[in-house]
């Protein structure tokens, strides 16, 4: 086998700009491989993390995958029934203290409780259309990441009492209001009633910042006129992969529609999963142009040392010992270009995690690319360089070990 490698090494080095060029290629390929595949595995990582801090792992609200069953159907054997006027039923989660005591008996993690309903908020001569949300301020946090992005104010100043109300900062722009203004908030029901604004925050959503309104619970119940009344459960457990089976008990038992993230999200993780294919394929393909490169040097090599090949053969040299020979030579340019791939790659990676650029319409917010660390990366790159290395190197090798020592030394093609 020593005896081998040395002829493996001697033919690669015979032909050194030749193989340089193949290493090169085989390195591009693998350190292009990896910058790649980190962007894009650091960007669906940097997007699902942000759809797991901001929103519910579990979400309960008071509707129902399916319509409930109506009386008239225990009562008359009919096939259909029409014409019914549904009730105006606005309870909401029904009986919610015994709710929230067996969910809390159980789910491993932190929930909280809320009502929302829909109003318009009026300052000055301005008004905007807004979701109101009562929330216990105790049991909030645990649940949402809205507590860290205050620009003004804090979230703790709900928690004081009274008429406080917490707003997004482009919605307080709309209304032409600042912080300590009162505004007036009109309720779905005709309702109304002033708020100081303690808080506004900035998350970056559209929809929230300009379209969400948090008062305290009672307060929305008020409004609302729904006087105890919760219509929404947010979950956040210790382990987000959980949320599907966590969903499904909670909608068996109360009965309520309970959504977990991965079913809130299922076409955007579905266009995830469609994107990581592309882009494997894409380094697939990447390979396989290194791997044309490392066959066309393994060809050449083996139509050059032909008469090499032949006599090997005739000091009693066996087949397999021709196919290894120019295999290893595949295998070496392939494991060279890999190590320098690796080198390149890296370099790569940690030239764009230093890369920043600005988003904020005003200039001023800041932000960088996600990049993901991943030794991964550098096996699955490596193992598609090597693997079409070989494959390169293994067919001319099978042509070389079937050749005829005896027609090659005396000529003949």
């Amino acid at each position: 086998m020593r005896l081998i490698l040395d002829i493996a090494i001697t033919h690669i080095a015979g032909r050194g700009r030749q193989t340089l060029v193949a290493v090169l290629g085989v390195a591009v390929g693998v350190g292009f491989s990896i910058a790649m595949a980190a962007l894009m595995q650091g960007g669906q990582d940097d997007f699902v993390r942000q759809l797991v801090d901001t929103m519910p792992h579990v979400d309960i609200t008071d509707d129902q995958r399916t319509a409930r069953r109506q009386p008239a159907e225990d009562v008359f054997n009919a096939v259909a029934i029409s014409g019914l006027r549904p009730r105006d039923d606005r309870r909401g989660i029904i009986n919610p203290t015994a709710a929230t005591a067996w969910l809390a008996s159980w789910i491993p993690g932190r929930f909280a409780v809320s009502l929302k309903t829909q109003g318009v908020i009026h300052y000055s001569s301005r008004e905007v259309g807004a979701t109101i949300i009562g929330i216990d301020p105790e049991r909030e946090p645990g649940v949402s990441p809205i507590v860290e992005d205050f620009v003004q104010g804090s979230f703790n100043a709900l928690a004081a009492g009274g008429n406080n109300v917490l707003i997004g900062d482009t919605m307080a722009s709309r209304l032409g209001a600042g912080f300590g203004d009162t505004i007036t908030v009109v309720s779905s029901e005709g309702l109304m009633r002033n708020f100081k604004i303690v808080g506004l925050f900035h998350t970056g959503t559209t929809a929230r910042d300009e379209g969400e309104a948090y008062v305290l619970l009672k307060n929305a119940q008020i409004l609302s006129a729904r006087p105890n009344a919760i219509n929404e459960i947010r979950i956040k457990l210790n382990d987000p992969n959980r949320a599907p089976a966590v969903a499904r008990r909670t909608e068996a038992e109360l009965g309520y529609k309970s959504v977990a993230w991965q079913e809130a999200n299922e076409s955007i993780l579905q266009a995830l999963v469609i994107r990581n294919i592309i882009m494997y394929t894409v380094v697939g393909a990447i390979m396989l142009v290194a791997g044309f490169g490392i066959y066309n040097i393994i060809s050449t090599i083996t139509h050059e040392k032909a008469r090499d090949i032949a006599i090997m053969k005739s000091l009693g040299f066996p087949e397999a010992d021709m196919r290894r020979l120019f295999l290893l030579e595949g295998v070496a340019i392939g494991g060279a270009g890999s190590a320098l791939g690796w080198l390149l790659g890296f370099s790569m990676v940690y030239g764009l995690s230093l890369v920043r650029f600005e988003i904020a319409a005003t200039g001023q917010e800041m932000t960088h690319l996600p990049i993901a660390w991943s030794v991964l990366h550098y096996v699955i790159a490596s193992a598609f360089a090597i693997g079409s290395a070989a494959v390169a190197g293994y067919l001319p090798a099978r042509r070389a070990a079937r050749q005829n020592p005896v027609d090659i030394i005396r000529g003949a093609t």
